[in-house]
């Protein structure tokens, strides 16, 4: 998979997940978080050896692609611009671009709208939705021909439910972003639905793995008609039905 991918929010949870599978498909894949230890371990990991099956036994093998990172705040803009420009230069243009970087304060059905303050409703809106502005505001310059740009959300961005606070408005507004530059950019732009995945993010331990999921973003990426992307949402019953 000769591509140039490029994550935010990529050290841990379902970005890390991503990230380690684009790598294993042969992809260039730069990893970005807000902890510059945490993205170095991450590169150093994802370039470490894999073990491979190959049918008769399995060996100890280096990755299929490459993995390089550097720290970014998707809060500052600056941070942003500076990344896509230095990926741009170390693999090409940007076939993929993965809008991941997200806050949960409180986490789920812990905090009440009508409790949450305007400090943390701000803190929240920039990360998770101004982010996603930015990162593709950022990333537009640098992209490739038929270049896709994957913003993840779920239900609690367009269903009513206690306690999720400006997270959910937050991922709704970060919805309408997506929309927003899938009007107005050659790349097909759209909305990743994984449902309940096992996150620090999202503290549900008992919901579906990282892991279990990248795959589904894998395919939206590469494989999912760019029509049935762009400006919308899909999720797992797409996937599912596209490859099963």
């Amino acid at each position: 998979m000769d591509l140039t991918v490029a994550i935010t929010g990529a050290t841990r949870g379902i970005g890390r997940a991503v990230a380690a599978a684009f790598v294993d498909e042969g992809a260039f894949v730069a990893v970005s978080g807000r902890d510059e230890d945490a993205v170095d371990q991450t590169v150093a990991e994802l370039n470490g050896t894999r073990t491979v099956d190959d049918g008769d036994d399995e060996t100890e093998d280096g990755p299929a692609g490459t993995a390089w990172g550097a720290r970014v705040d998707v809060c500052d803009e600056s941070d942003l611009e500076r990344f896509f420009a230095d990926v741009a230069d170390e693999a090409g243009a940007v076939d993929v671009v993965f809008a991941n970087a997200a806050v949960f304060p409180g986490g789920p059905g812990g905090s009440p709208i009508d409790a949450v303050g305007y400090d943390e409703f701000d803190a929240t809106m920039r990360t998770n939705a101004r982010g996603v502005f930015a990162t593709a505001r950022e990333a537009a310059p640098h992209l490739g021909d038929d270049a896709r740009v994957i913003v993840p959300s779920g239900s609690v961005a367009h269903e009513s439910k206690a306690g999720m606070g400006s997270y959910a408005v937050s991922k709704a507004a970060a919805e309408a972003v997506a929309r927003g530059f899938a009007a107005d950019l050659d790349a097909a732009v759209g909305v990743v639905d994984p449902g309940l995945v096992a996150t620090d993010l999202t503290g549900m331990e008992k919901a579906r793995a990282p892991e279990d999921v990248a795959p589904l973003f894998v395919w939206a990426a590469t494989e999912a008609p760019a029509e049935d992307l762009d400006g919308e949402r899909i999720g797992l019953r797409e996937w599912k039905t596209a490859t099963r």
